[in-house]
């Protein structure tokens, strides 16, 4: 008996810990309702901000519009808020700081791709649209390139515009341009937040802009560069030729039907990128004939003498060479001294000095005056 009673005494017990292990049923609970912000009104631009942090003593907002920051309210849920009565329209940059940490909007997937990310991107249209806003017109195709730089022996990244007429499927040779950023910047920055591609897109379709493949490539070959290391700065310069000369341009040659007559070739730039654009651009007449700096460090001597040396020489290769800067700019008393010297020099240029500072907003205004004059016949 004891030994037909044991399995069934075995079974029962199985059971009991089968049960005792089945897990009850989850309790329902409702999920937090998600946080909005920025909460545009379309009627009258008024922004709503909003962050949870329920240990935060103090939060304020800083946004690129507004010279003075926002303090922000707490409410019972931890949520932070405030808003401005009225942004005026165009591309922002803002961020939260609380207890003196400043931190990006988690509630807003924009963000300005930067080395070091600190800014979301607040983008109020204008009526009737600004160039860099999206307008229902034909839109070219941004390109995301990886490849192996054989000048600095590493993978590196670059980025590729080519316009509508290209998708439609033309063979025929286009202009190139070669964009390229500032120093906290990437390559992804002159598209994401500089809407470069809006531009170009909104110039071609009415005819103002000719169409044009447009080359941007990572302006940190060796990293980040402090100001204050020139030795630094003029190795960064020299990787970032070899680059351009040896992996970039091959590879748009390459890929894309560019033409490859200085003619039809331009390099530009805002701050760092300008300072290359100018030392890059000066230096090789014979592969750009076009030449634009927004905002920059100028070229030094050793780009300028032979310049200066043969000025009919200069002037005969070099189409246009469009130089401006903010009059509130960091920059403005360095290039005015240069231009001082273009001036005295007698090399063809234009000057725009223009009301703005070092920042985005003027960069955009400068890349569409700037796009229009490039490869035509009488710039």
């Amino acid at each position: 008996m004891k030994l037909c009673c044991a399995p069934l005494f075995l079974l029962f017990a199985i059971s009991l810990t089968a049960r005792a292990q089945t897990p009850s049923a989850p309790e329902t609970r409702s999920a937090p309702a998600p946080i909005i912000s920025p909460e545009i009104n379309k009627d009258d631009h008024s922004v709503t901000f909003r962050l949870k942090a329920p240990n935060a003593k103090s939060v304020t907002l800083r946004g690129q519009w507004d010279k003075s920051p926002l303090p922000l309210t707490r409410a019972e849920d931890g949520i932070w808020s405030g808003s401005f009565p009225s942004v005026p329209p165009g591309v922002w940059e803002y961020s939260f700081e609380a207890d003196g940490l400043s931190l990006l909007d988690p509630g807003n997937p924009a963000i300005k791709p930067s080395r070091e990310p600190r800014s979301s991107i607040l983008h109020i249209p204008s009526s009737p649209p600004a160039a860099w806003d999206f307008q229902d017109v034909p839109h070219g195709t941004v390109h995301q390139h990886t490849y192996f730089s054989k000048a600095l022996g590493r993978p590196r990244e670059l980025v590729v515009y080519t316009p509508p007429t290209l998708v439609r499927g033309s063979t025929d040779p286009l202009p190139l341009l070669v964009l390229q950023h500032g120093s906290g910047d990437n390559q992804q920055t002159w598209v994401t937040h500089g809407k470069a591609h809006w531009i170009l897109d909104h110039l071609i379709a009415t005819g103002k802009a000719r169409p044009m493949i447009v080359l941007m490539l990572d302006g940190h070959p060796l990293g980040k560069t402090s100001p204050q290391d020139p030795n630094r700065r003029a190795a960064a310069l020299e990787a970032f030729r070899r680059e351009l000369f040896e992996d970039a341009l091959p590879l748009v040659e390459t890929q894309y039907p560019v033409a490859k007559e200085a003619s039809k070739r331009a390099i530009a730039g805002l701050s760092m990128g300008g300072g290359q654009a100018l030392s890059i651009g000066l230096s090789h007449l014979d592969r750009f004939a076009w030449i634009g700096a927004f905002s920059a460090g100028p070229a030094d001597e050793k780009v300028t003498a032979p310049l200066l040396a043969d000025v009919a020489s200069t002037n005969a290769k070099l189409r246009l060479l469009w130089i401006g800067c903010g009059v509130d700019d960091r920059a403005l008393q360095r290039n005015e001294a240069f231009i001082a010297q273009l001036k005295t020099g007698g090399i063809q240029h234009e000057w725009h000095a223009t009301p703005g500072a070092h920042t985005w907003p003027i960069w955009r205004t400068y890349l569409a005056d700037f796009l229009p004059r490039l490869f035509q016949e009488s710039p």
